[in-house]
């Protein structure tokens, strides 16, 4: 049995980053999605505005959190490339009981932007929780999801 060779390791399966020299600039976007129960006491507090913290009101400062932590990201995960973004959306909407986080990140570029958008919405969602945690620590934060990639060699959509 073939054991498939991962793009971050060379022959030998040592780290490396993955070289993009002779890959051709594109426009590459990724979608992605966490959710976060909350439960409808603190997402009732949270929509009031009567639950702004020294940090700033909940849903602000997570959309502020996540942009950073895009940017960031090459600084947190090991072998992801620094990438220039050229926009980053954080977009929060909520149901009964949940927040849901969902971040769109572009470029102009040789490599994705899945990590991106990923990491912004998981540095979002954790700070939901962070700033909420004062008032329960029964807050889940699950399903953070890559939605869709374009661009590069192959298009993802997420059929559900």
């Amino acid at each position: 049995m073939k054991v498939k060779q991962l793009t971050h390791t060379d022959q030998s399966g040592n780290p490396q980053m993955v070289d993009v020299t002779d890959k051709p600039i594109t426009k590459r976007t990724a979608r992605a999605r966490a959710i976060v129960e909350v439960g409808p006491s603190i997402l009732k507090l949270i929509k009031q505005q009567e639950l702004v913290t020294k940090k700033g009101p909940v849903f602000q400062t997570a959309i502020l959190a996540g942009t950073m932590g895009a940017k960031k990201t090459a600084d947190l995960i090991p072998l992801a490339h620094p990438i220039g973004l050229e926009d980053c959306t954080i977009r929060i909407t909520t149901t009964r009981n949940t927040i849901i986080i969902d971040s769109t990140v572009s470029v102009s570029g040789k490599t994705g932007v899945e990590m991106e958008a990923l990491t912004a919405v998981s540095v979002a969602a954790l700070t939901v929780y962070d700033m909420c945690k004062a008032l329960s620590h029964n807050i889940i934060i699950k399903d953070i999801k890559l939605l869709e990639k374009t661009g590069g060699k192959k298009n993802f959509t997420r059929s559900s």
